[in-house]
């Protein structure tokens, strides 16, 4: 049947395999390394190869088997051509020669090559192939179907039928996409990643502490409280009887004006003037905060505990700044419980949030812990200091400079430079009190 075939014939016939073959290798690979995600985009934007790919990839066990049926025809149709071949140049022992360059051919002109430059750039090759794959699909389809039914038969105990096969990422993996392979600049990528940490963080991390709440206390004599409208710089001041706990309103800077032209201090138009509480408890996280801000038309919130004692409080302003950054150039000067001593020191109020001090001084203070300087000091001395001691956190030297009762009410923090770790392995770890 084929003797009279020229065999200049079955060479080009090798080689138009070889190309067929390595088509279908490319394809298979090109594929599945397209990214979901600029696909999606791609079908968005009406791009008709990605259109096409993402309706085969809808069904990726119909179009692995188009292609590999397409793929093992070719192959076992080039091993009976390259037989053919080296038959007539070697006689018998020309047949398994064969077997062997053929192997070395496709492995490197079939598999490998195409296969690399598929993985590389898998759009130009599967946007193009799709407009093969389809009618191929639609040509060999019972072919398709039977082969893949007989593969169910194998594949059904490894894969349940219940199992949920799902594209959508984690908040986790989002942010490792946004964090290495988003192609977008620097600080919109810093602004991406603080909305993802969002869901982590609670307005226990980020509130002003109680005892450092500004606010007006119907007690006080008119002249003090008039003082306390007149030179606030605060957007808000909840108005209370004796402490925070008895919070009965919160009063806007822009109706402060009013109610000073008017003469003479009347208690009941500060209340009529402000509006009314709005408490949180303390594990609310930010996520879900900033959508309490917009349901509540609010943007002032009172941290309460279990009992209900009010422990901070926390503005959309507070959130933002979680996104944004401080909205000064040294963010450390904005703080007033953080103050900058030269050579990498700082003296910093023990009551300073830890999240507040990574934020405004770039550093990298442990957060999963306690939540403030003054208890962080205290987890790792692990009773309350005598005197002032000193303790090493990390690449931070730590020295306590004011001390009450039951807190450390201000400390000196240096930066150290950080170690070699490859000479010294364990000098991560806090070393004990000085």
């Amino acid at each position: 049947m084929f003797e009279n075939i020229p065999t200049s014939a079955l060479l080009v016939t090798l080689l138009l395999l070889t190309f067929m073959s390595a088509y279908f290798a490319s394809s298979e690979t090109a594929m599945m390394k397209l990214n979901p995600y600029r696909l999606k985009h791609k079908v968005k934007q009406k791009h008709r190869g990605a259109r096409k790919a993402n309706r085969l990839l809808r069904r990726t066990d119909r179009l692995l088997g188009v292609i590999l049926i397409g793929n093992n025809l070719v192959n076992n149709f080039a091993m009976l051509v390259a037989g053919l071949i080296f038959i007539r140049w070697f006689g018998e022992a020309g047949y398994p020669m064969a077997g062997l360059v053929l192997t070395v051919l496709f492995l490197v002109f079939a598999e490998i090559g195409p296969k690399t430059i598929a993985a590389a750039r898998p759009e130009s090759i599967a946007y193009p192939s799709s407009y093969i794959l389809q009618p191929l699909l639609a040509l060999l389809s019972p072919i398709v179907l039977v082969a893949n039914k007989c593969a169910e038969v194998i594949v059904k105990p490894f894969v349940p039928h219940n199992q949920a096969l799902t594209e959508q990422l984690t908040i986790d993996e989002l942010r490792t996409v946004v964090d290495s392979e988003a192609d977008i600049p620097e600080e919109r990528q810093e602004m991406l990643l603080h909305i993802l940490d969002l869901e982590h963080i609670t307005v226990q991390d980020i509130m002003i502490p109680a005892s450092d709440i500004v606010g007006i206390d119907l007690n006080d004599d008119d002249d003090e409280i008039e003082d306390i409208l007149m030179n606030s710089s605060h957007g808000r001041l909840p108005i209370y009887e004796d402490n925070i706990n008895t919070v009965r309103a919160v009063l806007s800077a822009r109706k402060v004006g009013k109610i000073l032209s008017e003469g003479s201090l009347n208690r009941e138009e500060l209340l009529v003037a402000a509006r009314p509480p709005y408490f949180v408890p303390l594990g609310t996280s930010l996520t879900k905060q900033i959508v309490n801000f917009q349901k509540e038309k609010n943007r002032i919130a009172l941290v309460v505990d279990e009992y209900g004692d009010v422990k901070g409080l926390v503005t959309l302003e507070d959130i933002l700044e979680q996104i944004v950054g401080e909205y000064t150039t040294d963010s450390s000067d904005s703080i007033p419980n953080i103050h900058p001593q030269g050579d990498s020191q700082y003296i910093i109020d023990g009551s300073t949030p830890v999240r507040e001090v990574n934020a405004a001084l770039t550093w990298d203070l442990p957060v999963d812990g306690p939540r403030t300087i003054n208890g962080l000091l205290l987890e790792r001395l692990e009773d309350f200091p005598e005197g002032n001691v000193g303790i090493k956190v990390g690449r931070y030297l730590f020295e306590t400079t004011q001390i009450s009762e039951n807190e450390i009410r201000s400390v000196s923090v240096t930066q150290i430079d950080a170690p070699n770790v490859k000479d010294e392995p364990d000098s991560d770890e806090d070393e004990p009190p000085i």
